[in-house]
């Protein structure tokens, strides 16, 4: 369980039992549990959703938004916010993109691209308390956090002394197939394909963009893409 737990510490603000410190071993099969953990994130949200259902969608949707970046503490949204600054300011450039990925404070790009992001969550949100419906805001966090594991399987890790360098050291990649297959097939099972398809057409965009600027991923480019993906599975599923 030490494995799960560590994840769940990782990319959540819930407590989680003191397990001590963690072998390497153990690090890497954490992020097997990644869409484990987006499940649980999933439930959360899907349930406060239903409770707020009967009482004013623009208020509910609110609160779940609200819920769903407290209880992940903005950790992917920070991402999102250093690739967008980099993107725009790198010019191209890769050591001047890396530099501005370092950088903690954000541009107006950045503060741009979480508004439109926050703004579509949002919307679409509020378009699944109206017709009562759950499911995608079960499953946008699961394909979220699979998405992390497909980049780690498919690309390279351009910084060495970023927070996810260890735990690659030691990452089952062959292993990661699994949850990364069971993800898929589950959100196809429950919400068809144009959810899946918008999901696999961002995560391609942004694979192929981190590659060509960067030459590989880094944290923040795990972070935009459980963010981007997640805001394609809700906005895709609110127009079925």
């Amino acid at each position: 369980m030490q494995a799960f737990w560590l994840a769940l510490q990782f990319l959540t603000r819930i407590p989680v039992p003191d397990t001590g410190p963690a072998a390497p071993r153990r690090l890497g099969q954490s992020a097997l549990y990644y869409p484990a953990v987006g499940l649980l994130v999933g439930l959360l949200l899907a349930l406060l959703a239903a409770a707020l259902a009967g009482g004013p969608h623009l208020v509910g949707a609110a609160l779940v938004l609200a819920a769903w970046v407290l209880v992940t503490g903005g950790l992917h949204l920070d991402g999102l916010a250093d690739c967008a600054d980099a993107w725009v300011g790198g010019y191209g450039d890769r050591e001047r993109s890396l530099r501005i990925m370092k950088d903690p404070s954000s541009g107006p790009i950045a503060v741009c691209v979480l508004l439109l992001l926050l703004l579509l969550k949002f919307a679409a949100i509020e378009a699944m308390l109206a017709e009562q419906r759950y499911a995608p805001l079960l499953l946008a966090p699961v394909l979220g956090r699979a998405a992390i594991l497909l980049l780690m399987c498919s690309s390279a890790y351009v910084n060495p002394h970023g927070l996810a360098a260890k735990l690659l050291e030691q990452f089952p990649a062959d292993a990661a197939r699994w949850p990364i297959a069971a993800s898929a097939v589950l959100g196809w099972a429950v919400l068809g394909w144009p959810p899946l398809l918008a999901a696999g057409l961002v995560l391609v965009w942004l694979r192929r963009s981190a590659i060509a600027r960067l030459g590989g991923c880094t944290g923040d480019v795990y972070g935009a893409a459980v963010e981007l993906v997640e805001t394609a599975v809700i906005t895709a599923a609110a127009f079925r």
